[in-house]
């Protein structure tokens, strides 16, 4: 597994290629950069020798055996290939290559459902429960990130009901919280995703993705089943609203900067959400006493690990 790989160890084993560019190097000859995911984590990896097959034995997306071998390049793993060749999708066991959420699916789909029910506004409840129901399938399975933070099978349904959970606790603190809307916004702010990222195996943005973001798509699918649904209270708006300012700040990619109660809380709750997950997973590859490579999300700052 790529988490018990240590510099000067053999590398053989098979792998999903999560992503792959075809570069010039210093000396004018061409090489791979690659991603390479197991369940257990992701490496960088490198292959020199470059052959007219490997473009397509390499793309993302497909599974492969290696023979290889890891070396630490700029205090960073990475796993030179010598050879790889490609596996038959229909041969693998998928598990062994896509992470998951550390709680179970079942565990998870049961809070989903059960914060969808808890909400009491009606039209706040119409709009969320059409979009799920059109989507369920699809969003309890799907990642919420290429990369970073819950990038993994169930990582938006993960991601999604551990901000319901901490948006509940705050809206039980501070009583003038419009509760349902809220936990509506928690429950949407990424439903574009469906829409912006291909899936768990070999993720990718999509060509709408890359066009529109999430934050655009959200807000439509919302105002598409609103007018559907023939809503003409103020609840469609605030929930746009929330959606398309959920990044916070307009340099982090919000649309425009949260101008309600709940459209700020939403973006402090998913900003820390996403941080504390990229950090733990981070934290979780290193020894104790040791310091994280640089995360990037996190200010491109090193973290500590304590002893216990």
């Amino acid at each position: 597994m790529i988490k018990d790989l240590r510099n000067g160890m053999s590398a053989d084993g098979t792998y999903l290629v999560k992503d792959c560019s075809c570069l010039t190097g210093s000396n004018g000859n061409s090489y791979f950069s690659l991603t390479l995911q197991d369940a257990s984590g992701t490496i960088d990896a490198k292959k020199f020798d470059v052959y007219e097959k490997d473009e397509m034995i390499l793309a993302p997306g497909n599974f492969i055996e290696i023979e290889g071998v890891v070396n630490v390049y700029r205090e960073k793993m990475q796993i030179i290939v010598r050879y790889a060749s490609k596996l038959d999708k229909n041969k693998v066991d998928y598990s062994h290559f896509i992470p998951s959420a550390p709680i179970s699916q079942s565990v998870l789909e049961k809070d989903l459902k059960s914060f969808i029910e808890s909400i009491k506004d009606e039209d706040c409840y119409k709009i969320v429960k059409t979009i799920f129901d059109r989507n369920y399938n699809q969003f309890i399975v799907h990642p919420a990130a290429v990369r970073n933070h819950h990038d993994f099978n169930n990582g938006l349904l993960y991601h999604t009901v551990t901000m319901c959970k901490l948006a509940d606790h705050i809206a039980s603190l501070y009583p003038n919280i419009n509760r349902d809307i809220l936990i509506s916004g928690c429950l949407l702010h990424d439903i574009g995703k469906l829409k912006e990222l291909s899936g768990a195996v070999g993720c990718h943005y999509t060509v709408e993705g890359n066009l529109l973001g999430h934050l655009v798509i959200g807000t439509m699918m919302v105002n598409e089943v609103a007018k559907e649904l023939q809503i003409t209270s103020e609840v469609p708006l605030l929930l746009e609203h929330m959606i398309a300012s959920h990044h916070g700040k307009l340099e982090y990619g919000a649309a425009i900067l949260p101008q309600t109660q709940e459209a700020l809380l939403l973006s402090m709750i998913d900003d820390m959400d996403a941080k504390a997950n990229s950090l733990s997973k981070n934290l979780s590859n290193i020894k104790e006493g040791t310091f994280t490579e640089k995360i990037f999300p996190l200010d491109n700052r090193s973290f500590y690990k304590p002893g216990k």
